[in-house]
């Protein structure tokens, strides 16, 4: 599989006319501190938003800077949960991403009617808009300009490593996190903000963040360490697949709804994974073939991985269980080697003639 076709492109969609005008009776009266103010005069409205002074004192109002760097080291941002993270793609125009989607693969000759006779069910008609929503979000890139965006980064950074402060949004430190680079945006392609979105759920709701926590010490093991937010990001293009390929379609009509049990395939499918890799002694030389296992197991077995998840959750809610038991990682977390070698699905040739690795 070639990396082009598992690649997305980051758009910054630039929107012009939305400065708030100002009535020419309520200007100020020049004095010292309004000086500032005469630096915008004969400066045309669609420039302001590029203007240094003006970027400056919206970042000081926001709590944000656009070069992605917090204002104040003193003053942690607010986190962001994943309702209020999700309301923000169904609030903004995505119509230039949406045009990008297949909502399902397209199947032809005996391929095509052997998923008729034998195959899932539809997705019912009135959740097709829902469905084709999460697609589109896998579409769209990190905009370190966007204050949510940056706000879903500072969420995921400080949920997994207890960090009571925010960081910068490029940096070494987000290696630790299992990225391959300093800037996480260039480990999303095939999932787009959508991989994000899952790491973010999974820290964020309160019946998964131990089991999240769990698997961020394990991705540390002196032996069997492995890039998590990377593993992430693959797990993310598995339940990206399985939706598109209508695997998730009898449990998303059956409970009415499409995120959520996204969302859910996405951290058994997690679940499943941290369980084989631990039991099973993998390492990172093992992870191409154990993630083209489990995406084969996960769209066959959707229903089987859920009703794991659930189980399991209900055990860890009663303190019954652990993900790595009595057993601990030894020793001090190992810093993720730049020599390690991770082999993700869109690196694995394709298993089929039906297009199912394209995103």
């Amino acid at each position: 599989m070639n990396e082009k076709s598992c690649s997305f492109h980051n758009e910054n969609e630039l929107r012009d006319g939305q400065v708030a005008s100002v009535p020419a009776g309520n200007s100020p009266p020049y004095d010292k501190d309004n000086s500032a103010l005469l630096a915008f005069r004969g400066i045309p409205i669609s420039e302001l938003k590029n203007h240094s002074i003006l970027q400056a004192l919206t970042s000081e109002a926001n709590g944000w800077a656009p070069g992605g760097s917090r204002t104040s080291s003193d003053q942690p941002g607010q986190l962001i949960s994943f309702s209020e993270a999700l309301q923000h793609f169904q609030t903004v125009d995505l119509s230039p991403f949406k045009k990008r989607i297949q909502p399902t693969i397209r199947r032809t000759g005996l391929a095509a009617l052997r998923h008729c006779l034998f195959g899932p069910p539809k997705l019912h008609q009135g959740l097709r808009e829902e469905r084709d929503l999460v697609l589109t979000i896998a579409q769209c890139g990190l905009d370190n300009q966007d204050p949510v965006h940056g706000r879903v980064l500072q969420t995921i950074y400080r949920k997994l490593t207890g960090s009571k402060f925010d960081c910068a949004l490029h940096g070494d430190h987000w290696e630790d996190l299992g990225f391959q680079g300093a800037n996480p945006a260039t480990d999303l392609r095939g999932a787009g903000f959508l991989a994000l979105l899952h790491l973010l759920y999974l820290v964020m709701d309160s019946k998964t963040l131990l089991m999240a926590q769990e698997i961020f010490r394990l991705s540390h093991h002196h032996i069997q360490q492995f890039p998590f937010c990377l593993m992430s990001v693959n797990i993310t293009r598995i339940a990206i697949q399985a939706l598109r390929e209508e695997c998730l379609s009898r449990e998303c009509n059956r409970q009415q709804k499409v995120v959520p049990v996204v969302n859910s395939f996405y951290a058994a499918t997690f679940l499943h994974l941290a369980h084989v890799w631990k039991t099973q002694q993998k390492t990172i030389a093992d992870s191409g073939f154990v993630l083209k296992d489990l995406e084969v197991l996960a769209k066959k077995s959707p229903r089987r991985l859920l009703k794991t998840l659930e189980i399991y959750l209900a055990k860890v809610s009663k303190g019954q269980t652990s993900l790595l038991g009595a057993q601990k990682c030894g020793g001090a977390p190992a810093p993720h080697s730049k020599d390690l070698t991770f082999t993700g699905v869109c690196d694995l040739p394709p298993h089929s003639s039906e297009g199912t690795w394209v995103v």
